[in-house]
Formats: structure tokens, C-alpha cells, sequence
């Protein structure tokens, strides 16, 4: 089996689908046989301080050609580009989503990290994404060849308690607590319905601190403060038995490379409320799920409203996510398509 390195920023324990889908290819990739060095790079990428990204080049560039190098793409879209050209060891960048999408960047971060992401693809042998939005991303945007671009799309567990849904119906939504995840606008559809009876929990690392004290100033404000609880970041065990409680799944997202949370929620036959954007319509098939404009809280109210309210409605499309869930594949199918791209490069 080929070796190589694998890159990632800080904790590789950090609860963030991206860091989960790392973590969990890193131990499949070994599982298959392949020896793979873990380097933690400065848990400051993609914003890094002048000491953290010479610090993170020098290690890169220290790599022998022999030994491919699997680069996160927190670091991959930001690293200065003339430091990655000292790179030898051959450069399969993973790229969640490019960061120049990412939410709440001012003009001029947005085009620095387009044109560095840009210019970084070019020095990269080959990229994997999760999903197929990533893929024409890249290709439409960023001008990389199609057949340097291969999908090693996130597996999934299966559930370990079966399905207990409690009353009043538990509305959960998991996702860090930052803009892009659009809790704002969750909370907001969730106050226009205090004549339903329902609780919401709120599950993700506050993230971005200022945007998690207005989520917090926010739901104070609210109408139906008393009913939604914003957990923080919670056990897995903790999370496991929202999961089983839940009656619906709900993020309000502004964008999402592929989101890891909505494979969760179908393997559980949970019906989905979140935003056609991004990779959403790629992830949530037909059926499974009530798909509305990013940022438009009255119709994420409106799809709420319809999945509490018609039974018949929801559990049609429980059942559609219910048999897509029946479909996805684990992650030694991930770790798989990985393997072959590793042998590919090897030199």
C-alpha cells in the first residue's frame, strides 16, 4: 500500500463534519493497510499568523517525493502559493468546498482566497471532493480538468437506538454555530410558530463567538425562547438520543459542500427541512426532504409548518428518507476511492 502524509490543521478530534470526515478516512486509510503519517499543521489556518504559515511550510516542504500528501483544505485554499510550490511530495488536495464561498467574507478576503485556491489547484496532482456540487464547482470556477477531480463521498453509521420520537415533536438541527449554518434564520421561522406545539435543540460548537452571542441575544428576543435550547457542542451519546427523539431534522443552511448532519438524519428516516443551495438538492434526494430558498425565513416557516401539521405529508417523507438511508455508504467506501487515488500517485 502507498504511503503518505495526511495534513490537517489542529485537533483532528474538533467536532466539524469536515474534521469528522478526516478523521474517519485517516483511520480507514490505515485499516486498508496503508502507512499514513498524521501531521497536524497550526490550528489557525485558514487565517494563519505570518509565524504559523512559515511554520506550516517548512514541515510541507520537509515531506520526501515519495510520500504523497493528503492537504486539508483549510490549509490547501490559503497557504501562500509560492510556499507550496517547495511541496515535492506529490499533492492530493481535498476541498470540502472552495473558501471563497464560505459566508460573511468582505470583497477583498473573498478574492484573495479565490485567486490563492486558484492558483493552488494548479500545483495540486490531483483533488477530491465530496460530492458532485464540489466537483462542478471546481471545474466551472477554478478551470481544473474534470479527470483530476475524483468524489470520495462521506460514508455514514448506522444508528445505535432505534427511532423513539417524543411529544411535543422534537425539531433538531446540528451544525456549528456560524453564520453559514443559518441557526439566525431557524430561530427566527421557529418564533412565527408558537401556535404549534413543538421544542427545538440546536446541537454545534460555537464556532464564530460573535455570531454565537447574537444566536444567544437573538433567542432571548424570541417569542418562543423557552422552547428552543442552543446545547453547544454535546457528547456523541448525547447527540445519538436527540437523533432517536427527533421528529424532523431542520438547518437552515446558506451553503453546504455535501453536510455529513443530512446523511445522519436520512439513515434515521428522518424528514428533512433545509435550503436548496449548495450540495443540499445533491445530498437530500427528491421526497426525503422540503427544500426552500437560503435566507428566507418565512419560507422555511412555511415548510415547517407543513411537515408539523400533515401527518400524511410527513410520514411520506420519512419514508423516502428512510429508503435513501437504506443506500449510503460507510466509510470504508470512502477510504476505498482514497486508497486508489493514493496508488495512483504513487511515484
Amino acid at each position: 500500500m502507498t504511503p503518505a502524509a495526511f495534513a490537517i490543521p489542529g485537533d483532528i478530534a474538533t467536532l466539524t463534519g469536515g474534521y469528522l470526515y478526516e478523521r474517519r478516512l485517516l483511520e480507514g486509510l490505515r485499516r486498508f493497510g496503508h502507512d499514513i503519517l498524521h501531521l497536524e499543521l497550526p490550528a489557525s489556518f485558514p487565517d494563519p499568523s505570518p509565524a504559523d504559515m512559515a511554520a506550516a511550510i517548512k514541515a510541507l516542504a520537509a515531506l520526501p517525493p515519495d510520500r504523497p500528501l493528503i492537504l486539508d483544505g483549510l490549509v490547501f485554499g490559503a497557504i501562500d502559493t509560492q510556499g507550496l510550490a517547495r511541496v515535492r511530495a506529490p499533492i492530493l488536495a481535498m476541498v470540502h468546498h472552495p473558501l471563497a464561498i464560505e459566508s460573511g467574507l468582505d470583497p477583498a478576503r473573498r478574492d484573495h482566497l479565490f485567486r490563492t485556491e486558484r492558483d493552488n489547484l494548479r500545483l495540486a496532482r490531483h483533488v477530491l471532493v465530496p460530492s458532485p456540487h464540489t466537483r462542478r464547482i471546481l471545474v466551472e470556477r477554478y478551470d481544473v480538468a474534470p479527470d483530476r477531480i475524483t468524489i470520495a463521498r462521506p460514508g455514514v453509521d448506522r444508528p445505535r437506538l432505534p427511532r423513539a420520537p417524543v411529544s411535543p415533536p422534537l425539531i433538531l438541527s446540528v451544525g456549528i454555530l456560524h453564520p453559514r449554518k443559518g441557526h439566525d434564520i431557524l430561530i427566527e421561522a421557529l418564533s412565527r410558530l408558537t401556535d404549534l406545539d413543538w421544542r427545538a435543540v440546536i446541537v454545534g460548537k460555537p464556532w464564530d463567538s460573535a455570531h454565537a452571542r447574537a444566536l444567544t441575544a437573538q433567542l432571548a428576543a424570541s417569542p418562543a425562547a423557552r422552547r428552543i435550547t442552543l446545547a453547544g457542542q454535546v457528547a456523541p451519546d448525547v447527540l445519538e438520543g436527540l437523533y432517536s427523539q427527533a421528529t424532523l431534522f431542520a438547518l437552515a443552511t446558506r451553503y453546504e459542500g455535501h453536510g455529513l448532519v443530512f446523511d445522519e438524519a436520512l439513515v434515521r428516516g428522518l424528514p428533512v427541512v433545509s435550503c436548496a443551495t449548495g450540495a443540499v438538492p445533491d445530498t437530500v434526494p427528491p421526497g426525503a426532504g422540503l427544500l426552500v430558498p437560503p435566507g428566507d425565513a418565512a419560507a422555511f416557516t412555511g415548510a415547517l409548518r407543513q411537515v408539523l401539521e400533515d401527518k400524511a405529508l410527513r410520514h411520506g417523507i420519512a419514508r423516502a428518507a428512510w429508503n435513501a438511508g437504506r443506500d449510503l455508504p460507510g466509510w470504508d467506501a470512502t477510504a476505498t476511492i482514497t486508497s486508489g487515488v493514493l496508488d495512483r500517485l504513487r511515484p
